[in-house]
């Protein structure tokens, strides 16, 4: 029997609504200390109820919840403000981070440190900077998290420090192999330079050839983890590039 409790002013954010019932809708959130959790918002959909315009994704909110069962009775919904609306590229970016958290999260299980990572990447998005390297942070961030354990800063045949001049085939679930000179790479497997893996452990997104090679290595990985599911934002934020 699950224990029912009742949480007050928790710091989240709206990943994802869907109607239920007349007037209802079921809130997937993404909390600091509870992690993804499935609320039912009692009544949202009718004209005057108090939580109409603010269950809005992309907009930080402190949330009471009720209740011990898979899906918890939303209480309370407060805005916090200071966060600018997302549009445009910077919306569908945020969308995919939603999507990704949705999908690669389970629920109640609690990542402070991703949720610091996601309230970056969206207050980053909501300034107008540049979305590759904040997506990538955010990848990144996700699975280093999720304790998929992306190795980065060592060979893990011979156990030497990666290289910044040398070449690199990742292996999925183990981590970065140094190529000979005559060597080839599996063509299923990423190739990077060595100074990408290392800037990608410090973080550091500023060179072009660190994007393009760390958004191949990170989008091998999360298709990886996510089993064949597809990424609808993904699809639709490629077609509009294309465009």
């Amino acid at each position: 029997m699950a224990v029912k409790q009742r949480i007050d002013q928790q710091p989240g954010w709206v990943l994802h609504t869907l109607p239920w019932r007349e007037t209802s809708l079921i809130v997937e959130v993404f909390s600091r200390d509870f992690g993804r959790v499935a609320l039912v918002a009692k009544g949202a959909r009718r004209p005057h109820s108090a939580f109409r315009g603010v269950l809005m994704a992309f907009q930080p909110l402190l949330l009471d919840w009720s209740g011990g069962g898979e899906v918890r009775t939303l209480v309370r919904a407060e805005w916090q403000g200071g966060q600018p609306l997302l549009t445009g590229q910077a919306l569908l970016c945020g969308y995919y981070l939603n999507e990704l958290l949705v999908k690669l999260t389970p629920r109640d299980d609690a990542h402070p440190n991703l949720f610091v990572a996601y309230a970056d990447a969206v207050r980053e998005l909501g300034r107008g900077l540049p979305p590759p390297p904040i997506l990538r942070l955010f990848e990144l961030a996700l699975l280093q998290e999720l304790g998929y354990g992306i190795g980065l800063d060592a060979d893990v045949q011979s156990g030497e420090p990666v290289r910044a001049g040398s070449a690199y085939a990742y292996i999925i679930e183990s981590g970065p192999v140094a190529l000979d000179a005559a060597d080839e790479a599996p063509p299923e497997l990423p190739v990077v330079s060595g100074q990408t893996l290392l800037d990608m452990a410090a973080g550091e997104f500023s060179r072009s050839e660190t994007l393009a090679q760390s958004k191949r290595l990170l989008r091998v990985l999360i298709n990886h983890y996510l089993g064949g599911q597809p990424l609808q934002s993904r699809r639709v934020l490629q077609e509009l590039l294309e465009l």
